[in-house]
C-alpha cells in the first residue's frame, strides 16, 4: 500500500486496473464469466428449493456440503418455498415472519409490485436502504415541512447565490452534483464547505468532459472550509441561528419578516432558544474558533439564495434528526423555502432510493396510502407498522423471523455491526437474493439460500414479448424512463418485475385479486396503477413520455404551502449536548473511498485522497499520533466498546490527514463491525456510524 499527499494522482497497480475493467464489463455487457456465474447461482437454488419443498432442510452446513444438480430455477418453486416457510405445519406461522428489503436499484415499477406483494402477504416490513442513508432526513422534513423530500430542483442549485455543502464529498459520493457545483460557481453562487476532512475535489474540480478540465486547472470550488469537529454540526447551525437572529435584533434586514409571519410557527420560542446559547459550548462542540464561525454567518447574512446540501456526513448521528430541524430553522428563517434559487437539498447516492419511498417502499407508510393501494386493488394492507432495517436485524437474530427477501443491494455489508448481522442471517429458515451480481450477503444466509439474477437495468426486457421501460426519481423528485439498450447476459435471466410478480402468483394462488399476470406481462399496467394510487402521479404514463421526464409536485417548493398538522412549516429548537470522547480515544467517522460506490468496491485507490493500492488505511490528525506514539505508516487495531462489549478491526495503516484533532476516519465496510446495532440516531433509528468512539491500538499491543 502507497500513500501520496491528498489529490496526487498515482498509476495503479496492475492488479487493480484488471478488476477495474472486469468491474466495468460486469457493470456493463457481461463477460462469459457471470454468465457462468449466473447459471451456477440458478442450479444451486434450484437443488435447495427442491430439498426445501420435500421437507428435506437439513443443517447449514449439511446444505453446503451437498452437491445439487444444475438447472434453471422456476419462480413459482421460489413462491412455494416462500409460502411453505409462512405455513409449515411445526409450528404457527404468521405473515410478519416475513421481511421484505429494497435496495435504491429497484425502478419505480419493481418497488411498486414489490410493496404491494409484501402487504397482500400481509406483512409491511418493508426496510430499505433508506433506513441506513436519509432516513434522518425524512423523519425531520416531514415534521419540519411536511414533505420527507428535499425542496429543490437543479435550476435551483444552479442559481443560487450561496451553496452550502455538508457532511459530503461529491467528488466520491456523488460525482455528478460536481458539474451543478460548476455551473453554480460560474454563474458567480459561492460555497462554502462543512466537512471535518478538507476534501480535494470539493476544493477544486476538474470536469474530465470539458477540455479545460483536462488540460486546464479546472474550477475552484469552495471558498471556504469550514473544518468542524465529527458531530459538531447541530452546534455550528445553531451559533449560525443565534448570530442571525441577533443581528436581526439589532435591525439589519438578515431575516425574512413576511415569510416568518406568514408561513410559519414556533419562531419566538426557536430564537429565544439560540439566543441563550453559550459560546463556549459551541467552541467545544465544534473544533471551530470564533472567527470562522463568524465567516459563516457572514456568508448566510449576504445571501439571499441559498440552498443546503448533505448526506450522510449528517445523517448517521445520535442526534442527526436535531441538526437537520436546526438546518431547516436556519432556511426558514431566511425565508429560503419556496424561492427560486433557494432550498433543501439531502443529496441521495442510489438511483431511485427516492423513487422506492414514493412508491410505498416504507414501513411505516400512512393510512392514507393504504387506503388508496386497497381502493385500487380490493385488498385489505395492515396497518400495524413493520420493521426497519435495525428491527429486521434484531428479529433475525432473536428467531423471530423465517424469511428474508431482499431485492437487490448488499444488506450484510451495508449494515452495521457486521459479525451480528451475519449470525442473524443464519438464523432465518429461507433467505433470497435478486440480484445481478454476487456479494458478500450472498455468503451469509439462512438454512435455505436462494439467489435470483435478474436482468440488469442495462440490458433490453423483453418481457411479454415487447420492449419494456422503466422509471426512476431522482434526489430532487424528478422522473424519467429509460430502456436498456443491451443484449441480456443470459436467456434464463427475467425482470425484477417479472420475479416479483411471478413470485405473488406462486405464493398467493393464480386466483388472487391483484392481476399480477397482466402486469408482468406490460409494465404500463403498473403505471397506469401508479398513477391513481401515487400523489402527483396522475396521468404518469403521459407524464414520462416527456423529453427529460416530469418533476412530481412539492408543495412547500411549488406554493409555500406545508402539509403539516399546523399547516405551517415549524421552528423546532433542540437541545445541544457535547459528545464527549474519553481520553486517549478519537471519534471516528466511516467514509468511501473514490473507487468505491456505496458497498460495491471497484479498486483499492482513492486518489483525491492520495491512497493507492490499499484500503485498511485510518485518518487521524498529525499531532494525535504524535501524542499516541505513532508515526505515519504504523500498523494499528481500531478498537469500539459498547455496553461492555468490545468490537476490534485488525491492521488498519495510520495515515496523517488534515482534520480537528481528536476525530479519525477509515473506509466502510471494512470499520462496519465496530458500529454497534443499537448506535443509532434518535428518532429515525438510522445506524450512527459517522460518531463512533474508539482507540488505536498498536499491532501486538494489548491495551
Amino acid at each position: 500500500m502507497r500513500v501520496a499527499r491528498p489529490g496526487a494522482r498515482r498509476a495503479a497497480p496492475r492488479r487493480v486496473l484488471r478488476e477495474r475493467r472486469q468491474g466495468r464489463r460486469r457493470g456493463g455487457h457481461p463477460g462469459p464469466r457471470r454468465r457462468r456465474l449466473l447459471r451456477g447461482a440458478l442450479g444451486r437454488g434450484a437443488a435447495r428449493a427442491q430439498r426445501v419443498l420435500a421437507g428435506q432442510t437439513g443443517s447449514h452446513r449439511g446444505a453446503r456440503r451437498a452437491a445439487p444438480r444444475r438447472q434453471p430455477l422456476r419462480a413459482d418453486r421460489v413462491g412455494r418455498g416462500v409460502r411453505a416457510r409462512r405455513r409449515a405445519p411445526q409450528r404457527p406461522r404468521r405473515p410478519d415472519r416475513a421481511s421484505f428489503y429494497t435496495s435504491g436499484k429497484a425502478s419505480n415499477e419493481t418497488a411498486f409490485v414489490y410493496q404491494l406483494f409484501a402487504r397482500s402477504f400481509g406483512t409491511n416490513n418493508l426496510p430499505d436502504c433508506s433506513n441506513m442513508c436519509h432516513e434522518s432526513s425524512g423523519d425531520a422534513l416531514h415534521e419540519t415541512i411536511g414533505v420527507g423530500k428535499g425542496s429543490v430542483t437543479l435550476d435551483d442549485v444552479h442559481e443560487a447565490e450561496l451553496i452550502v455543502v455538508m457532511g459530503q464529498n461529491p467528488g466520491t459520493n456523488h460525482p455528478r452534483m460536481l458539474s451543478a457545483l460548476e455551473v453554480a460557481k460560474r454563474n458567480g453562487a459561492r460555497i462554502v464547505s462543512i466537512n471535518p476532512l478538507r476534501e480535494p475535489s470539493t476544493m477544486r474540480f476538474k470536469n474530465p468532459q470539458k477540455p479545460r478540465g483536462v488540460i486546464g486547472k479546472g474550477t475552484e470550488l469552495a471558498d471556504l472550509h469550514v473544518p468542524v469537529r465529527i458531530n459538531g454540526d447541530l452546534a455550528l447551525f445553531q451559533a449560525i441561528g443565534k448570530a442571525l437572529v441577533e443581528a436581526h435584533d439589532r435591525g439589519e434586514e438578515v431575516l425574512d419578516d413576511d415569510f416568518i409571519a406568514g408561513h410559519t410557527v414556533g419562531f419566538e420560542r426557536w430564537a429565544d432558544h439560540v439566543r441563550s446559547l453559550d459560546p463556549d459550548v459551541v467552541r467545544r462542540a465544534t473544533g471551530l474558533d470564533e472567527a470562522t464561525v463568524g465567516a459563516v454567518v457572514e456568508e448566510f447574512k449576504r445571501s439571499r439564495r441559498t440552498v443546503i446540501c448533505w448526506a450522510m456526513g449528517i445523517t448517521q448521528h445520535k442526534n442527526a434528526v436535531a441538526t437537520i430541524k436546526e438546518i431547516v430553522n436556519v432556511a426558514l428563517a431566511q425565508g429560503n423555502i419556496g424561492e427560486r434559487g433557494a432550498g433543501l437539498c439531502p443529496v441521495r447516492g442510489h438511483s431511485n432510493v427516492q423513487g422506492d419511498r414514493t412508491m410505498g417502499i416504507w414501513e411505516r407508510s400512512p393510512d392514507w396510502f393504504l387506503d388508496r393501494v386497497d381502493a385500487e386493488f380490493s385488498i385489505t394492507s395492515p396497518r400495524e407498522h413493520g420493521l426497519d432495517t435495525i428491527a429486521t436485524i434484531e428479529a433475525l437474530r432473536d428467531g423471530h423471523l423465517d424469511v428474508f427477501f431482499a431485492m437487490g443491494g448488499n444488506f450484510v455489508s451495508a449494515a452495521p455491526d457486521t459479525a451480528v448481522v451475519e449470525e442473524a442471517m443464519g438464523n432465518a429458515a429461507l433467505t433470497v437474493h435478486v440480484a445481478t451480481k454476487l456479494n458478500r450477503s450472498h455468503l451469509a444466509h439462512g438454512r435455505t439460500a436462494l439467489i435470483l439474477p435478474p436482468l440488469g437495468r442495462s440490458e433490453k426486457d423483453m418481457t411479454g414479448g415487447q420492449l419494456q421501460r422503466i422509471t426512476v426519481e431522482d434526489s430532487m423528485s424528478a422522473v424519467h424512463a429509460s430502456r436498456g439498450p443491451l443484449e441480456p447476459a443470459s436467456e434464463m435471466l427475467r425482470s425484477e418485475v417479472d420475479i416479483v410478480c411471478s413470485l405473488a402468483l406462486a405464493t398467493l394462488g393464480e386466483d388472487h385479486v391483484v392481476p399480477w399476470d397482466a402486469m408482468r406481462r406490460d409494465y404500463t399496467e403498473i403505471r397506469k396503477r401508479i398513477g391513481r394510487v401515487v400523489p402527483g402521479c396522475d396521468g404518469y404514463e403521459e407524464l414520462v413520455d416527456r423529453p427529460g421526464g416530469f418533476t412530481l409536485p412539492h408543495p412547500p417548493r411549488d406554493s409555500r404551502t406545508f402539509p403539516t398538522p399546523q399547516g405551517k412549516a415549524v421552528f423546532s429548537p433542540s437541545p445541544l449536548e457535547v459528545l464527549e470522547v474519553p481520553e486517549g480515544h478519537l471519534l471516528l467517522q466511516t467514509l468511501r473511498s473514490h473507487d468505491q460506490f456505496n458497498t460495491t468496491i471497484y479498486g483499492l485507490d482513492d486518489r483525491y485522497r492520495g491512497v493507492t493500492g490499499g484500503r485498511r488505511v485510518v485518518f487521524v490528525h498529525p499531532t494525535d499520533l504524535r501524542e499516541a506514539g505513532l508515526a505515519d505508516g504504523d500498523h494499528v487495531d481500531l478498537v469500539s466498546v459498547w455496553g461492555g462489549v468490545e468490537r476490534r478491526v485488525h491492521d488498519f495503516r495510520v495515515v496523517p490527514y488534515d482534520q480537528p484533532r481528536g476525530c479519525a476516519a477509515a473506509y466502510y465496510p471494512e470499520t462496519n463491525p465496530l458500529v454497534p446495532l443499537d448506535h443509532m440516531a434518535d428518532g429515525s433509528r438510522q445506524p450512527a456510524s459517522k460518531s463512533v468512539v474508539i482507540r488505536l491500538v498498536p499491532r501486538g499491543g494489548q491495551s
